[in-house]
């Protein structure tokens, strides 16, 4: 690797390579198609910037696009350019970042000033493809970052678009946390003879996160957090369902003299970026997100992660607790389940081949826990007696009723139950 690339790596304190690092980076070099599957955390971006660096500095110089990024946000897009800015320092490579949700017009000029490197997010690509904005025709290397997590968010018609628009005689790297089915045919299909590599197992959470389950009912659940904020230090990413909810959830925290701030869809990207930066910056102790956001979360020493609504599918628990213990440290995963989502945390359990350890609830929540649990068994108890006497009273209703010998329904005798309830008093006296 050149002098050049070592110094900004030493400069920035990039000094031991990554085991996705060492085994991607060689094969690279080479020009070898790449296809590796590491978890969150390991390091995937200088695997796949440095070759790429590398290879455009020596390679024969054309105008316009050598190289494109596809990341399925923006802010995983405006990291790694961040990381590029970084590692290309008096390289002379330029890049642009091409995402939707911030104004084109930077993006544009960018482009027309000689941009080699493009890092962009499908959707806006193909549409500065489609209006001719930008001209691919030399692009010899195409990096999918995060490719499973762009295939869940829709953008496989945008990317086999924009493959279809790029020479075919390229170098593809594909970077992600699994390999589905469907990013196992986008393989098969657009890579050729890739070096594979697999680091650790991409289907459990990190040993170095401690996965922490508490049983807590849905009123209690913002008790809990104030708990483990007053009890534990450093900092806490929040996950939320809905966006609705994180907004919600961070402007409650905020009330309650919390530094919290929240990154979702109905944010703005300027709102977006300086919530990102000041949780980065230590201006925020807390950051509520959304899932959609949550693989554009790059945050060095993020000490716990609280699932305050169970992610909806087994896979984004992964991508939530790798926010922590990265880089060697170690980390605190908190999942917060109701009553009634047992289920749904054995089925992420299955998924993932791990347990999460159950915690006792703080003193001063037991109590609602309690209540909680004894609702639940009433509630439980009231609709068997319900569904037992509808099936009495649906019985009864289908049973016949006593006819004459002339067909027609016998009357009932007004005094035949009193006699009878007489009878029985007599017996009885």
């Amino acid at each position: 690797m050149c002098s050049v690339l070592q110094n900004n790596l030493a400069k920035h304190n990039f000094v031991q390579p990554t085991p996705v690092q060492s085994k991607a980076i060689p094969p690279a070099l080479e020009g070898r198609d790449v296809v590796a599957t590491a978890q969150t955390g390991t390091g995937k971006t200088l695997a796949f910037v440095l070759p790429m660096l590398e290879s455009l500095m020596h390679g024969r110089r054309r105008p316009g696009v050598q190289a494109i990024v596809l990341s399925p946000t923006r802010e995983l897009a405006l990291q790694i350019q961040e990381t590029f800015v970084k590692v290309a320092a008096g390289t002379g490579i330029q890049s642009a970042v091409i995402v939707g949700g911030m104004n084109e017009r930077p993006q544009i000029d960018a482009v027309k000033r000689g941009a080699q490197v493009l890092i962009a997010t499908p959707g806006r690509l193909e549409d500065f493809l489609q209006r001719k904005l930008v001209q691919p025709f030399f692009n010899r290397i195409l990096v999918l970052d995060e490719a499973d997590r762009m295939l869940d968010m829709g953008f496989l018609p945008s990317i086999q678009r924009i493959l279809a628009a790029i020479p075919a005689q390229r170098q593809t790297m594909f970077f992600s946390a699994t390999i589905e089915k469907s990013v196992a045919h986008l393989i098969d299909k657009h890579v050729n003879n890739p070096a594979r590599i697999a680091i650790g197992p991409t289907s459990e959470a990190s040993a170095q996160v401690e996965l922490h389950a508490y049983e807590i009912a849905k009123e209690a659940k913002y008790d809990l957090l104030r708990h483990l904020l007053e009890e534990e230090d450093g900092t806490f990413l929040v996950f939320a369902r809905t966006k609705h909810g994180a907004e919600r959830l961070s402007r409650q925290l905020d009330r309650t003299g919390f530094a919290a701030t929240a990154i979702h869809g109905n944010r703005t990207q300027s709102q977006r970026n300086k919530a990102l930066k000041g949780f980065q910056d230590g201006a925020y102790r807390i950051l509520v997100a959304t899932d959609v956001a949550s693989r554009g979360i790059h945050v060095d020493s993020i000490s716990h992660v609280v699932n305050y609504d169970l992610p909806q599918v087994p896979e984004d628990f992964i991508h939530r607790v790798g926010r922590t213990g990265r880089a060697g440290q170690t980390g605190i995963a908190h999942t917060f389940v109701m009553p009634g989502e047992r289920s749904e945390v054995r089925r992420i359990e299955k998924a993932l081949n791990t347990r999460l350890q159950l915690q006792p609830l703080p003193r001063n929540l037991q109590h609602s826990a309690m209540q909680e649990h004894r609702a639940a068994a009433a509630s439980v108890r009231t609709d068997a007696a319900s569904r037992m006497a509808g099936e009495v009273r649906s019985k009864a209703e289908a049973r016949p009723a006593a006819r004459t010998r002339s067909g027609a329904p016998r009357a009932k005798s007004a005094s035949s139950a009193p006699r009878k309830r007489q009878s029985q008093a007599a017996r009885y006296a």
